[in-house]
């Protein structure tokens, strides 16, 4: 079992373990709330990736790669990831407020 330091190492080491067996890769989430920690598992059985963390703002990684696997579950392996991970976001027009005219 290897716990993995950054969170960035794992999600890429993660996506890479699944798209090599899809059949066979499990992802499990174990949290205690005695102690506060997160952690994460991936497996297919010959390899083993972990993460640790205690900070609450990991949930929203947590959740985005939770969106990045059902993606890859439900579209296949080769899908392109891009959009649930937001790398490539396009520039959003400026919104436009209900205040006074200038």
């Amino acid at each position: 079992m290897v716990y993995v330091i950054s969170w960035d190492d794992f999600v890429e080491r993660s996506v890479q373990l699944f798209r090599t067996s899809p059949q066979k890769t499990r992802y499990v989430m174990k949290y205690r709330h005695s102690d506060g920690k997160l952690v994460l598992k991936v497996t297919d059985d010959k390899e083993c990736l972990k993460f640790k963390t205690d900070q609450a703002q990991d949930a929203k990684k947590m959740e985005k790669l939770n969106n990045i696997f059902f993606t890859l579950m439900a579209r296949g392996p080769e899908t392109d990831i891009t959009e649930v991970t937001g790398k490539e976001q396009t520039e959003q027009p400026a919104k436009r407020g209900r205040g006074r005219k200038q």
